[in-house]
Formats: C-alpha cells, sequence, structure tokens
C-alpha cells in the first residue's frame, strides 16, 4: 500500500468537475478528467494528476511484479533511437506517418520510440552470449510515442502512453514457446489482479511481425476491435483472422430452373430478399475491388461481409479498393450492383468456401434491374478459387468444439507475438553455440499497455455516480470525509485517524474543505476509493460511517475500534 503524506483535496491536487468535458466520447476518459486525475494538454498527449498518477503506479506495480515472478529483468532503454537501427532493420520508412520522428543539430534523424525491437536486438548482439546465458527475457515500463490520425478515448487511443515491453531471447523456437506460454500466463494474472477478464485471441503480427501473435482483450461496447470467441472452450481470434464453422444452410434445399427476374432498381441483399419474398440466406452477394488495376468480384453468402483483412491475406497486398462511382467508365462491362457469377466477363472472381456446392441462389444477372433465381454452383458457375473470406457472424459454430461463436468489441491491453529470426539475422543478434558456431537467436516479443490497462479499469468498473475503484489497483485505499472542519471533536478525530492509518500503512484522501456535505459526497463517489470514512456528527457520540463504495454498504462503527473496522471493511471490499 501507498505510504506517505495524506492527500488533501484541493483544487490543485484533485480539480474535479461537475460536467462531461466536451471531447471525451466515452464515459471512462470524462470520469478521469471529472475525478481530476488527469487533463488533456494536446491532443492525444495527457498529464496524470496526483491521483491518476498513484492509480497509474498500482498498475505497474502488478505489472512489475508478475514479469519477476517468471524471471524477467527490467531495464531502461531510450526514449529516442536513431534511425540508422530502424532502417537496418527495414521498418523505418514501413512504420510510415505514425512514428515521431526529429533530427539533432547535426541533421541526424531519430525517432521517438514507438516500440524497442530494434534497440534491445541491438543490445543482445553487442553481449555476444553463449548458449549458456539463454533464454533471458528482459523489460522495461516505459512512455512510448505514436503519432496517432486520429487519437481518440482518452488514454484507449493516445499519442503518448505508458506500456511494458519486454524481449526474450532463445536458442530454439520450442524454447520460445515456453516464455511464451509464460507471458501468457503473466499477463492473464495481470488482467485478473487489475480485476479486468480479459480474453486471450489469435491476432495479426502487423508491423511488428513474427510468426504467430495473441492479442489480451477485454470486452467492451467501446473497444475498436471486433473479437469472436467461443464461451464453450478457449477459442478467440481477432475478427481479421476468425475461423467459422457455419450453421446456417446457404442457397436452397432443391433445384430450380435458372431463370431471370426484372428488379428495377434493387440491389441490396436486403431489398433483393424482400422484394423476392426469401431469406439473406438464398442470396450470393458480390462486392466489386480494383486490385492493382484488374477488378476483383468476390462472392460470399448474402448474410455475410467480406473480410478485407482475411483478403489482404489471400492477395498479399494491401493494395485494393472497393471499385469507385469514379471508376465505373474504366470498366464498361461490368454492372455494380447486379453483378453475378453466371456469364460475367471483365473481372477475376474469388468465392468464400460456403459458396461451394450451393444450389438454388439468388444473384446478379450482370444486366442493369436484373437478378438470376434458381442458380446452383457446379452446374451454372463453378466456385474457384476459393478462401476463407467472409466474416463470422453471431451464432457461427466454433471451429474447435461444437460450442457457438459470440461477435463483441474489444480493448486491446497486451500483445505478444513470437518473431522467429526476424530481427536477429538482420541485425546480427547470435549467440555461440553447443559447437562454437554463431547462430542467430529466436525471439518473442511482449507489450502491455500500463495506461490503457488504467482506463479499461475505470470503463468495467464504474456506476452513475462516478469510478468503483477495485482495491489492488485503486489510486489510495480510504477517503476521510470531514463534514465540519471547523468543529474541534471532529479535528481531533481526523488527527487521530491519520496516524491509525499512518501505522497501519495506508495513505488516505482527506476532504476537510469548506463545502456542503453534498458536494463532498458526490466527489468521494466519483472519484471512487474504496473505503469512505465520515467525520461528523456522530464523533460526540463517539462513532463514525463507513461506506465501501464498491457495493454502497453503509454502516456505523465504534471510534475506539477503528482499526479493526477498517481492516475488516477492506478485506471485504472487492
Amino acid at each position: 500500500m501507498a505510504k506517505g503524506v495524506d492527500l488533501r483535496i484541493s483544487r490543485v491536487t484533485v480539480p474535479t468537475l461537475r460536467e462531461d468535458p466536451a471531447d471525451a466520447e466515452v464515459s471512462s476518459h470524462a470520469l478521469l478528467i471529472r475525478a481530476g486525475m488527469m487533463r488533456q494538454i494536446a491532443a492525444g498527449i495527457y498529464s496524470l494528476l496526483p491521483l491518476g498518477l498513484l492509480a497509474l503506479v498500482r498498475v505497474e506495480e502488478i505489472v512489475r511484479d508478475e514479469m519477476n515472478k517468471k524471471g524477467a529483468c527490467e531495464i531502461a532503454l531510450p526514449y529516442i533511437h536513431p534511425a540508422d537501427v530502424w532502417i537496418e532493420s527495414e521498418r523505418w520508412f514501413k512504420y510510415g506517418p505514425e512514428m515521431m520522428r526529429l533530427k539533432d543539430r547535426q541533421g541526424r534523424d531519430f525517432c521517438l520510440g514507438p516500440t524497442a525491437e530494434e534497440l534491445v536486438t541491438k543490445y543482445f548482439a553487442s553481449t555476444a552470449p553463449s548458449y549458456k546465458d539463454l533464454p533471458i527475457n528482459i523489460y522495461q515500463i516505459q512512455t512510448k510515442f505514436r503519432d496517432e490520425p486520429r487519437p481518440r478515448y482518452g488514454l484507449l487511443r493516445a499519442r503518448e502512453f505508458r506500456m511494458m515491453d519486454a524481449y526474450s531471447f532463445h536458442t530454439s523456437s520450442s524454447d520460445v514457446d515456453k516464455t511464451y506460454e509464460e507471458m501468457h500466463d503473466a499477463y492473464l494474472n495481470i488482467a485478473r489482479r487489475c480485476s479486468l477478464d480479459a480474453r486471450v485471441v489469435e491476432a495479426s503480427t502487423g508491423l511488428i511481425g513474427g510468426d504467430i501473435s495473441h492479442e489480451f482483450m477485454v470486452i467492451s461496447q467501446v473497444g475498436e476491435d471486433v473479437i469472436v470467441y467461443c464461451k464453450n472452450c478457449n477459442y478467440g481470434a481477432n475478427a481479421e483472422l476468425e475461423r467459422h464453422r457455419p450453421t446456417r444452410i446457404f442457397g436452397g434445399n432443391k433445384e430450380e430452373p435458372i431463370s431471370e427476374v426484372h428488379t428495377p432498381g434493387i440491389f441490396s441483399v436486403d431489398d433483393v430478399a424482400s422484394f423476392l419474398g426469401i431469406t439473406p440466406e438464398r442470396v450470393l452477394k458480390c462486392v466489386l475491388y480494383v486490385v492493382q488495376g484488374e477488378v476483383l468480384a468476390v462472392f460470399v453468402p448474402g448474410y455475410r461481409d467480406v473480410s478485407e483483412e482475411k483478403l489482404k491475406r489471400f492477395l498479399g497486398t494491401d493494395e485494393f479498393h472497393p471499385l469507385r462511382d469514379d471508376e465505373r467508365e474504366i470498366f464498361p462491362e461490368l454492372t455494380p450492383g447486379f453483378t453475378g457469377p453466371v456469364g460475367l466477363k471483365g473481372a477475376r472472381v474469388l468465392f468464400d468456401l460456403e459458396v461451394k456446392g450451393a444450389k438454388n441462389l439468388v444473384c446478379g444477372a450482370n444486366k442493369e434491374d436484373y437478378h438470376l433465381t434458381g442458380v446452383d454452383e457446379g452446374r451454372d458457375f463453378m466456385a474457384e478459387p476459393l478462401a476463407d473470406i467472409a466474416c463470422a457472424v453471431q451464432g457461427d459454430g466454433c471451429p474447435e468444439c461444437d460450442g457457438y461463436l459470440e461477435i463483441a468489441h474489444g480493448i486491446e491491453i497486451g500483445h505478444i507475438f513470437k518473431l522467429g529470426l526476424k530481427y536477429s539475422e538482420v541485425l546480427g543478434a547470435n549467440f555461440t553455440d553447443r559447437d562454437g558456431s554463431l547462430k542467430p537467436a529466436h525471439m518473442g516479443t511482449y507489450g502491455i499497455g500500463t495506461t490503457r490497462i488504467l482506463q479499461t479499469i475505470v470503463e468495467q468498473h464504474r456506476d452513475s455516480q462516478g469510478i468503483r475503484w477495485p482495491k489492488a489497483c485503486a489510486p489510495l485505499q480510504v477517503e476521510i470525509i470531514v463534514l465540519s472542519p471547523s468543529d474541534p471533536m471532529q479535528n481531533e478525530v481526523l488527527v487521530m485517524l491519520e496516524g491509525m492509518f499512518k501505522n497501519m500503512g495506508i495513505q488516505a484522501l482527506v476532504d476537510e474543505r469548506e463545502v456542503s456535505a453534498g458536494v463532498k459526497f458526490n466527489d468521494a463517489d466519483l472519484i471512487g476509493l474504496p473505503l469512505q470514512v465520515v467525520v461528523g456528527s456522530k464523533v460526540s457520540k463517539g462513532m463514525l460511517d463507513l461506506k465501501i463504495r464498491y457495493t454502497q454498504e453503509r454502516g456505523d462503527f465504534s471510534i475506539d475500534n477503528a482499526a479493526g473496522a477498517i481492516k475488516k471493511a477492506l478485506d471485504s471490499a472487492p
């Protein structure tokens, strides 16, 4: 528990606000500002005030403790990175405008570190270790910088933020697997100790690179990532990597003759289905993309969307976009809104796996204002090439058990990667093996956002009155509310409580402002410390009021038994 001089509420140290700030888009962002825990300096850049900083310290203490338990060693790398090492790894240009760059007085290029794979790999390379020294896992807790194109949601998508980043070096990929599992366990422990229910999902490796990665997601309506997970087993994946088992029947149950139907001005899946008196499960959807100068017609079941992330992986490029209105004249053979696979000309085709074998479909007739009915795959067109390119929908089957998939938004709090030899081969991070030869080290990298965890805790633990801090990560454990600061008896009890808390190793927040009791109670609930001890008129009877903020439980206790009552209340608080 935090120790030190008790913190007094004032307009300087805890500047609470009555109303939500205009630029706060989510509740947790608004509450951190209203509760006097942070203030914005510029878009995506925040100062943490005393209570906000204390909460962050608590979170980082938990992170540090779990990392140390796994045998990781803490280091401190520079915030400013020379461009040379990033150019050597070929990420200087790949990182793009999110990297904050600068020059020194000699005109040499530097950046403010968004991550530190390059620096830590160079550090390892300079040590020339033996296989006997491996594995090693080193970490730091540091401020990082990424020039987000649209900073939003406070600390959830900021341009300057705190994170723990760890890096491990190994003699083999199987040895990486062991540390990867240790970090997996450590991250779940961190989430649990911060009272967050995290789900582990398969994820893209992105700019970090490597072979395999997993994200740690907290389900939340304000999350910017879409995740797919099974409640029946541990399967989970980011929407860009999800696998699903279709549970709906796509197409009809019987074959019918193909027929052309006039559908004037009707081209959306729902409108076509309504016009024909069928469901979207009978409609074959087509989305047209322009890929490196030519059109690709992507066909998926009508009740699904195209996953552009899956499409990107299939094509091996992100250089594509949906056909724009101003590009239609360039491809005159196509009829957007009425495009189908039967007799299609002027475009390449790609089909989702679910289309194979589908019968009695409705699709575009490649003719303005017309659709075809009774279309069968295999008879009227061939679904080739095939790929998993469609998004999952609620109720799809789990690919790994007989359960069903849930689709939700999630806040990413952590990400772990198996890097393989991506950085060590390029940057010369070698170790001396048993036979005396130099070999590149296998690597893993692991990041968890501490400021992001801080705000996620607030997002998950709040009510209509304010924040409800779980005691493990609360900035302070107790707030003492003195209702009449000018009353000598109440001041005497305050001095007694401060001495008692000091002996217990507890730092308290003290509200002894000359304001109404209502203002004090509202601010106490807004700030949300686990316990509220009210020093009021009952002191004349030797009693104090106690409230557990999380559960709203209230009760009186004797001043003579204050230490025992406080300890019991803290032990029972969530």
